[in-house]
């Protein structure tokens, strides 16, 4: 049981890549105004949890987990198909898989297509990240609190190193040409730590 667990878990970690790549190839040229920190963005909310679980439910991932559940895990089954962490997982585990089968050129294609929906909505409705981690962090009691920790270049290409912190413990970074695309970028990297980006 740990085997399968750990080998479906291998495949997870190998299919993000290969989706996250896979979307960043596709959006690369199609964009030449973005900038790096809006095509970060943009791919990530493409290619998020919930993004992840919503294609796995509209390619039917959710029945055919059902009809390969064991005798007896029915229960089990409908709780792990219920979750959208598990969902995402599966998804990105079907991915890895069919990746090692036919490549990157066969499936790149496919995972496009798939996820051309989120990749559209992610462009009409970016998320702002720096509310998620607020609301996030409001569950807890905690409060966020961005401090910019680093200016570099000329007076017309500054880039900025914003910190996200909790009662003064670091919990994202990130970097950008303003300091809101630094904070933004910081409260994505909070939220992916916390497993929510």
């Amino acid at each position: 049981m740990q085997e399968r667990a750990e080998s479906y878990e291998r495949l997870a970690f190998l299919g993000d890549s290969v989706l996250s790549l896979a979307v960043s190839t596709h959006i690369f040229p199609r964009y030449p105004e973005f900038g790096a920190g809006r095509l970060t963005k943009l791919r990530a909310q493409a290619v998020s949890r919930e993004a992840c679980a919503e294609v796995g439910r509209r390619l039917g991932v959710v029945e055919r987990l059902r009809a390969a559940a064991p005798e007896g895990v029915g229960k089990n089954a409908e709780v792990l198909v219920g979750s959208d962490r598990i969902l995402a997982s599966v998804c990105e585990a079907i991915i890895g898989a069919v990746y090692l089968t036919v490549g990157f050129e066969r499936v790149a294609p496919a995972i496009v297509e798939a996820f051309a929906d989120q990749i559209e909505d992610a462009l009409e409705n970016p998320v702002d990240f720096k509310s998620l981690l607020q609301e996030h962090l409001a569950r807890r009691s905690q409060l966020v609190a961005y401090r910019i920790e680093e200016e570099t270049g000329p007076p017309h290409d500054r880039s900025f190193i914003a910190v996200a912190e909790v009662e003064g413990n670091e919990i994202g970074r990130g970097s950008g040409k303003t300091k809101k695309s630094a904070e933004q970028e910081a409260a994505s990297a909070a939220l992916e730590g916390f497993g929510e980006g």
